[in-house]
């Protein structure tokens, strides 16, 4: 994507809930080379921070509730966690759970789209999101897949302000233009019981050795290996638990 750090509108977080937690931080190690560190404090719940070097790329997190999906989510930046909550349910989306203060460090929300897909929003006060973006392990593209794109469109862009590079088969989301992901509209090839959902993409430099060893480390390989116009091999992995992500390299890196 366009853009290199956390920018208000922009994709700024992406962290997995799983039913596992020991083997997940053991699967992503394997997977994006991330060195995970669990915050030790109880009432983080074991909140995980994966890092990249020095820089904190993502996060792994127990499920909370009997209901919660494993999945990962993706948090989006905003200014006012509380203003654009009542944006969400204006244009006709659903606050799924109020903001709530995350100790000192940011203001927390979470909402569903009218098409269904979850996704989350982060009020920045002394951690900004991701300290990485675009290189191997580190957050690099979002994918909204939905079943109702018009709508979908109307929705972000009103509680965004984003901008859509036009296209038949794949718009593009954006924040003044810098385009940071991507929308898919599901077809037959989806089963029903597919839900809406955003889905992350990881960067990687070699597409093909890490869809292999994910599947080494016991996940799956759900859309294989494929080159995009000649500029782009990507994939699509679900880990051991049934969470669902994507990989990508640009030609170049891999």
């Amino acid at each position: 994507m366009k853009l290199d750090r956390p920018v208000t509108g922009g994709p700024c977080w992406t962290e997995l809930g799983t039913s596992d937690l020991e083997a997940a931080k053991r699967f992503y190690a394997d997977v994006l080379g991330w060195r995970p560190e669990t915050d030790p404090r109880q009432e983080a719940g074991g909140y995980t921070v994966a890092h990249i070097g020095d820089a904190a790329v993502a996060a792994l997190t127990p499920l909370y509730q009997e209901t919660q999906p494993v999945a990962w989510n993706v948090s989006f930046a905003v200014a006012d966690a509380d203003a654009t909550a009542e944006k969400v349910r204006t244009a006709g989306g659903t606050v799924l759970m109020e903001p709530i203060e995350v100790f000192d460090i940011g203001r927390f929300t979470v909402a569903m789209d009218p098409g269904g897909a979850a996704f989350q929003m982060w009020q920045a006060r002394t951690f900004p999101g991701a300290g990485l973006f675009n290189a191997p392990g580190s957050l690099g593209w979002v994918e909204l897949l939905t079943r109702a794109p018009e709508r979908a469109e109307t929705f972000y862009t009103t509680v965004f302000g984003w901008t859509v590079r036009p296209s038949e088969h794949y718009p593009q989301w954006g924040v003044d233009g810098a385009d940071f992901g991507g929308m898919m509209t599901m077809d037959e090839k989806f089963p029903p019981e597919v839900s809406p959902h955003w889905l992350p993409y990881f960067a990687v430099t070699d597409v093909d050795a890490t869809a292999a060893t994910a599947t080494e480390a016991g996940g799956t390989v759900l859309m294989q290996p494929t080159s995009i116009a000649d500029v782009r091999r990507i994939a699509v992995l679900r880990d051991p638990q049934g969470a669902v992500f994507g990989v990508y390299a640009d030609r170049g890196e891999g």
